[in-house]
């Protein structure tokens, strides 16, 4: 497979950078309300969906399965900016957890 995310960990420790810099908040509540973020963009995912079947009669189909995408590209670059958060070691933790789901999801080592 190839890897279309080239310097992903670069820009996440850039949005961390950007996001420190513009950070409300110090501290624990600040470092709570990042990872808290991601309910708020997981919801956003669940909007798109409910906009792409056309599920609110009051609204008809207002979103498309791009906007499904995109949303959930959202939820995975919030996850990383939060992880990047609480670690500058972020890469590394998200291989190594990976590496575990894989191995009990598909029941082997992959490698």
């Amino acid at each position: 497979m190839t890897d279309h995310t080239p310097g992903l960990w670069d820009s996440i420790d850039d949005l961390h950078a950007w996001l420190d810099t513009h950070r409300p908040a110090e501290g624990r509540e600040g470092l709570l309300l990042r990872i808290l973020k991601l309910s708020e963009e997981v919801g956003e995912v669940a909007q798109a969906v409910v906009g792409a079947t056309g599920q609110n009669p009051r609204k008809g189909t207002s979103h498309t399965w791009d906007d499904v995408q995109s949303e959930l590209c959202d939820v995975a670059v919030t996850a990383l900016v939060a992880l990047r958060t609480l670690t500058p070691d972020a890469g590394e933790v998200f291989a190594r957890h990976l590496e575990k789901v894989k191995e009990r999801s598909l029941g082997h080592s992959v490698g």
